[in-house]
Parts: C-alpha cells; structure tokens; sequence
C-alpha cells in the first residue's frame, strides 16, 4: 500500500438506510489485538515461552476525533451511546479494504475552548465478529 491521505479513513455507521459517515472527524485510528494464551510448562523447549495458536479472543478498537458537522450524525451517535446500542460499523481503508462487524460506543467525550469549535472523541469496541472486504 502507498501512501493515503488520512482523511479518506472513514468511520460509518449503520443509520437504517445503509451507512453513513459520522461527519467531521479529524483523526481516526483503528487497532486490532489478540489475547495470548501462554501454555509454557517445565518441559519447554530452553525455557522459552510457548503460546497455544488459535484460543485467545480478538477484539478490535476503533477510535477518532473531530468536530461534528451535521445534527443527523451527532444525534445517531450520542443516541447509539446513551442507549447502550450495539450497532453495525464500517472503518473503510483506502486501497486496502473495508472492516465491518457490531461495535459498541465505550466513550464519548466533548470538548471546547472559549475561543474555538465544539470537540468530541469517540471510542468504539468490537462487540462480535467482524467482517473484512478487500478493496
């Protein structure tokens, strides 16, 4: 992959009518992690740790910041929060592929200066099995 433009990684939610960009977001981060399971016993082979493939869990955390633009997106995603909904998700990735499953909102902060915009930061959690579409 070439270098990309961050600001065409996309975070959509499912809003009824299929999905839509939660607007106005400045940066956006999506992490995937796996949980070991250390099976290392005293017959390891030179003392070295040993992990057993396959048995811990995955989950993937997505997270961004920005201001929000429009009133539709802002009200989707404070509801979605406040309500405790897990909703589906895309994080699109140009030129690489487009990662779909159920997240739940896990924060929603907001933010501002005396002298500037309305802030928020948004944290998303896996909450189910995900999907990944090659573009």
């Amino acid at each position: 992959m070439v270098a990309q433009k961050g600001r065409d990684l996309l975070l959509k939610i499912e809003n009824g009518a299929g999905f839509a960009t939660a607007a106005g977001l400045r940066s956006k981060r999506l992490a995937f992690n796996a949980q070991i399971v250390d099976v290392t016993d005293a017959d390891s082979a030179g003392r070295w740790r040993e992990l057993l493939g396959g048995a811990g869990v995955q989950r993937a955390a997505v997270s961004g910041s920005g201001i929000f633009k429009d009133q539709a997106s802002d009200a989707l995603v404070r509801s979605v929060f406040f309500n405790g909904t897990i909703c589906d998700w895309q994080i699109v990735i140009p030129d690489f592929g487009t990662v779909s499953g159920p997240f739940q909102v896990a924060a929603l902060e907001y933010s501002g200066a005396h002298d500037g915009e309305i802030l928020f930061e948004i944290a998303l959690e896996s909450a189910g099995a995900l999907t990944f579409g090659a573009l």
